[in-house]
C-alpha cells in the first residue's frame, strides 16, 4: 500500500481544468489501497502574494466544497490545511540547507510563473534571482509536504513534473548526507495535460476563461456558446480543423 500526497493553493472555486487536471486522479486514487493524504496548500499562497491574505479562509472553504462536491471522501482520505501542521516548515528550513541555488534557478515552472505574474521578462538567471526566496523557493516547500509523509507517489499535470524531479533530487541528496530517510516519489501523471479555455490558452482563473465547477447548466451553456473555434478560418462558412479547434478539443476531453 503506497502513500499518495497531492495539494492545491487555496485559490477560490476551481474549474474543469483542475477536474480534469488532478481531481480526477485524486478520486480514482482514494479507491486504491492507498493512504490519500489532499491538504490546501495556504503557505503557498503567500508565495506569490504576500501582502494580501484576508481571503485565504474564503477561498479555502469555496475550494474544499468543490473537492466534496466531486466526490473525494474524507472518510477514505485524509484532508487537512498545510500551516495547521507546523512540520511541513520545519522540514522546508532542514531541505533548504541541502538543496543547491541553481537547482532552483533552473526550474523551468517557477519562470513560467514569474512571466505570468509579471516578474519576469526573460529567462537570464540574473533576473530569476531578483524574486524573492519564497517563490524561487517554493519547490522546496513543495518538496517537504511530499516527504514529511514519505510519499511513494505524488500525482500531478505535466508542468509539476519537474517539481517531482527535483524532490526527488532533494531527496537523494538528503538520504546521502543522513541515511536513508525518505523515499523517492514518482509521477503519476494526470491523463489531461492540458485543459483549454474558452479563449484557447490554457484554463486559468488569471486568464478570466474559466468554466467552473459550481456554475449553473445556463451559464455553462452561454460560456461554451461564445467559446472560440478554429482561429485560422477567414470566414463563418469556412470548415475548421477539429485538432485546432479548443472548443473541440474541450469537448474531446
Amino acid at each position: 500500500m503506497g502513500v499518495i500526497v497531492s495539494g492545491m493553493r487555496p485559490t477560490g472555486r476551481l474549474h474543469l481544468g483542475h477536474l480534469h487536471g488532478a481531481l480526477r486522479n485524486w478520486l480514482l486514487l482514494q479507491t486504491q489501497r492507498s493512504r490519500c493524504f489532499f491538504f490546501v496548500a495556504d503557505w503557498h499562497v503567500l508565495t506569490t502574494d504576500p501582502e494580501h491574505t484576508a481571503a485565504i479562509d474564503a477561498n479555502t472553504r469555496e475550494m474544499v466544497t468543490d473537492w466534496l462536491a466531486v466526490g473525494l471522501d474524507p472518510k477514505r482520505v485524509v484532508v487537512f490545511r498545510q500551516s495547521a501542521i507546523k512540520e511541513h516548515a520545519e522540514l522546508h528550513l532542514l531541505l533548504s540547507m541541502v538543496t543547491p541555488t541553481p537547482w532552483l534557478v533552473r526550474n523551468p515552472t517557477v519562470k513560467e510563473q514569474a512571466r505570468d505574474l509579471g516578474l519576469l521578462t526573460a529567462d537570464d538567471d540574473t533576473e530569476v534571482m531578483k524574486l524573492n526566496y519564497g517563490l524561487l523557493g517554493y519547490p522546496v516547500l513543495q518538496s517537504a509536504d511530499v516527504l514529511i509523509y514519505k510519499a511513494t507517489g505524488v500525482p500531478v499535470g505535466v508542468d509539476q513534473a519537474p517539481h517531482i524531479e527535483l524532490t526527488r533530487e532533494i531527496a537523494r541528496r538528503f538520504n546521502n548526507y543522513y541515511g536513508a530517510i525518505f523515499p523517492e516519489p514518482d509521477t503519476l501523471l494526470t491523463e489531461v495535460s492540458k485543459v483549454p479555455g474558452l479563449d484557447g490558452r490554457k484554463m486559468s482563473k488569471s486568464y478570466n476563461n474559466a468554466v467552473w465547477l459550481s456554475d449553473s447548466p445556463q451559464e455553462i451553456e452561454s460560456k461554451l456558446g461564445r467559446m472560440m473555434t478554429d482561429p485560422r478560418r477567414v470566414r463563418r462558412t469556412d470548415p475548421g480543423e477539429p485538432n485546432d479547434c479548443p472548443a473541440f478539443n474541450l469537448h474531446r476531453i
